[in-house]
């Protein structure tokens, strides 16, 4: 979230401030409320009229880009009306209180086992599991799930004996785990990219692993290309891994958008608690869960994947209430359109979507690999996402100069570095969610074709300052 600052100037003149708002959106007398300008650092001395504040609110927030021609996030964009009304009816519904409002809490619990079944947990009856604001939170709550079980099995050894807990994953993770380790003094264990392999490499990761390693983060669907970690593969090392040192490693899947995308269209992927070594998986409810923010999930295999230690029981406005998220009041609307979103769809609308999405992101990528400015480092063909970058003889330009190109046009298309060890390659990454149909898709195509010829006559490309061109938004 970014840090704003406050200011510190008053208003400028009474004449600025009657020029700040259009006449009509006062009350019966077009002047009457002339200079209720909004403040820009303080608070107005007095109240306005509700339409005036929701004008001035509404008349600056044209200035944000159209959330459906962001190809850069992952978050979904479209829900239907009757799920919009839904969470009106129940944004005022703190769902911390179970008490006062036990059916939001009975839903949550309905969506906990029915991804439990989703992701075939040994007993889905006794998966622990709950909601949370995203998967930032969810990563936060399973990282602190390892770190204490290996806590308490290196007791003799920590806290005092000077061991250091660490946690292996690729560079490519999401940034929420460089938090978790930051926020929970715990060693990040990076495996860097290296050639045309851009995540996790299953030996390399287990070759990182020692005595206070805590658990091996794979992440289905890497933010940075779309692609899967090979989460059995990873495994299967670690397996090896035991049997030659005895050293027993968890695996914790971050699921962020693929493990609501997997489970319906490749059915045959084994990621999930169907590998004992998994021990916990997490979600977001709010990307290809197909809910608006923010909604999370993190669940574990088992209780004793849970340390008992980390569930607090509130007394709580007269209820006694588990409770182990990180957050305490929030909204219930989220977690009920989550359970609406599951009613309406169902598996097999849930296939249809994420396989629309998908053939929506194939067929782009093969379109814009046929323009023949650019080279596809992955298709779509997992997560509905891909990256690119310019083909080898393009010089006119790069892919700095292309997102800036099509930002004129209202697309958001982010362009980045990728991270050690490849540094060298800059690319354009399109994420592809439900509501980007195939008609925008041409359009985008469209204003692509247009901007090329313009972009191959440069001389060279304009970005000068690649780190201040990045634009990589999870």
């Amino acid at each position: 979230m970014a840090l704003h600052k406050g200011g510190t100037r008053r208003e400028e003149s009474e004449e600025r401030r009657r020029l700040s708002l259009n006449p009509f959106y006062g009350e019966a007398d077009p002047v009457g409320t002339m200079t209720c300008a909004p403040p820009k650092h303080q608070l107005p001395d007095g109240p306005m009229a509700p339409s005036t504040a929701y004008q001035l609110v509404h008349d600056e927030l044209m200035l944000d880009g159209n959330s459906r021609l962001n190809l850069a996030t992952f978050v979904t964009t479209w829900m239907e009306p009757e799920a919009g009304v839904l969470m009106a009816e129940c944004r005022d519904k703190n769902m911390i209180d179970k008490d006062e409002y036990p059916r939001t809490a009975e839903l949550e619990r309905r969506c906990v086992a029915m991804l439990a079944d989703l992701w075939h947990a040994p007993d889905p009856a006794t998966t622990v599991g709950c909601s949370t604001t995203g998967s930032s939170e969810a990563c936060m709550l399973a990282g602190m799930a390892l770190k204490r079980r290996w806590a308490k099995r290196n007791a003799d050894r920590y806290p005092g004996a000077g061991a250091r807990p660490n946690l292996v994953m690729g560079v490519n993770v999401q940034v929420c785990w460089d938090k978790f380790c930051n926020f929970w003094e715990v060693e990040p264990r990076l495996v860097p990219m290296e050639g045309d392999r851009f995540h996790l490499d299953p030996q390399a990761a287990a070759d990182l692993c020692d005595e206070n390693t805590i658990g091996v983060v794979a992440v289905l669907g890497s933010t940075f290309d779309g692609s899967y970690e090979p989460v059995g593969e990873v495994c299967a090392a670690l397996d090896a891994l035991k049997e030659r040192t005895g050293l027993d490693i968890p695996v914790h899947v971050d699921g962020a958008s693929g493990a609501m995308v997997a489970p319906f269209v490749d059915e045959d992927l084994v990621w999930d608690f169907r590998l004992p070594r998994v021990s916990s998986i997490n979600t977001s409810g709010h990307k290809y869960g197909l809910v608006y923010p923010g909604v999370g999930w993190a669940l574990w295999r088992s209780p004793d994947d849970l340390p008992e230690e980390l569930v607090f029981r509130v007394n709580y406005l007269g209820g006694d209430m588990p409770t182990f998220a990180l957050n305490f009041s929030r909204p219930g609307a989220q977690v009920v359109a989550q359970y609406y979103t599951f009613l309406r769809l169902g598996r097999e609308g849930y296939r249809a979507v994420q396989q629309t999405t998908r053939d929506v992101a194939r067929s782009l990528a093969e379109r814009i690999e046929a323009l023949g400015d650019f080279r596809l480092l992955t298709r779509g063909d997992q997560l509905p996402v891909f990256a690119v970058t310019t083909a080898p003889d393009v010089t006119n330009f790069d892919v700095f100069d292309v997102a800036r190109r099509l930002r004129e046009d209202g697309w958001l298309v982010p362009a980045y570095t990728f991270p050690p060890n490849r540094e060298d390659l800059s690319v354009l990454r399109f994420v592809c969610r439900n509501g980007f149909s195939a008609d925008l898709a041409e359009l985008l195509v469209e204003d692509l074709k247009r901007a090329v010829p313009e972009l191959r006559a440069q001389s060279a490309p304009l970005s000068k300052d690649k780190a201040a061109a990045t634009g990589f938004h999870h």
